[in-house]
């Protein structure tokens, strides 16, 4: 039995089709993250089919083709099926603070070919519209392999994240010069440098504890780091321009926090 359609939350909804995967919030949290993920699926329209049917446990809020057209699923007062086991800044109900978006890309597993300016062009102008509605800080215009950086690569390193920043969407620095000379930390590497890269990362939200060890975690961690702000190159080495961008985009955030609080 097919659900009742519902009003769209944003007027660059082209059409609604309902999900029968949704729920509610967590202690009816209101949305302060939006998640970007591509459907890793051959046909966009199959994608689109997996995430509307019963039993397959997975939804989101909203789908972008393409072309830029725009299909609303899930209201964005409730909760979505799409992070999976996630965390960031220490919450792991990520379904319950986020609006998930579902971009049209086959993904790493099949060519993972370029996302088309019209498509990008309409997810930018949905997150903004999402923006006008709820609360979202830059730094919370994240993606899945942020949250979920062992089990997820999307959207992925050819993710134009710069032409949704210059827009006024999501938090972004230009990156740090590569190098080919300086400390490189990798797999197997210990002792306090690796304690204050673990700790930037986690100030800035990923999940990972400071432990010293340069470990599995740590790789992927900076793996979906680089993947979002260092896609030039894609290794988990975290390399002088890696460390200098993440602690660049610290003090961008940090600046941004300051200037909220001393306003009155």
């Amino acid at each position: 039995m097919s659900r009742p359609a519902f009003a769209p939350d944003s007027c660059v909804v082209a059409e609604v089709t309902p999900s029968p995967n949704i729920g509610e919030r967590s202690d009816g949290r209101r949305p302060d993250m939006i998640l970007l993920h591509y459907t890793g699926m051959a046909d966009a329209d199959a994608a689109l089919a997996l995430l509307c049917t019963q039993g397959s446990n997975v939804s989101a809020h909203y789908f972008v083709f393409e072309d830029g057209r725009i299909i609303q699923m899930v209201p964005e007062g409730r909760r979505a099926w799409h992070a999976g086991k996630s965390e960031w800044a220490g919450e792991t109900d990520i379904n319950s603070c986020s609006i998930g978006i579902e971009i049209a890309n086959p993904g790493h597993d099949h060519g993972y070919p370029d996302f088309p300016p019209r498509q990008i062009a309409a997810v930018t102008a949905l997150c903004r519209s999402i923006q006008t509605r709820n609360s979202i800080a830059p730094v919370r215009v994240l993606a899945h392999s942020d949250v979920a950086p062992a089990r997820k690569q999307d959207p992925g390193e050819k993710f134009p994240w710069r032409r949704l920043h210059e827009s006024g969407v999501g938090h972004w620095v230009k990156p740090a010069p590569i190098m080919n000379f300086g400390q490189v930390l990798a797999l197997g590497s210990e002792g306090d440098a690796v304690i204050a890269l673990q700790k930037s990362l986690r100030e800035y939200g990923y999940g990972i504890e400071a432990n010293g060890d340069y470990d599995s975690n740590t790789l992927e961690v900076v793996t979906a780091f680089q993947r979002h702000f260092r896609p030039e190159r894609v290794d988990g080495r975290a390399d002088p321009s890696t460390r200098n961008t993440l602690q660049e985009l610290l003090a961008t955030a940090r600046a941004r926090i300051a200037i909220l609080r001393a306003a009155p």
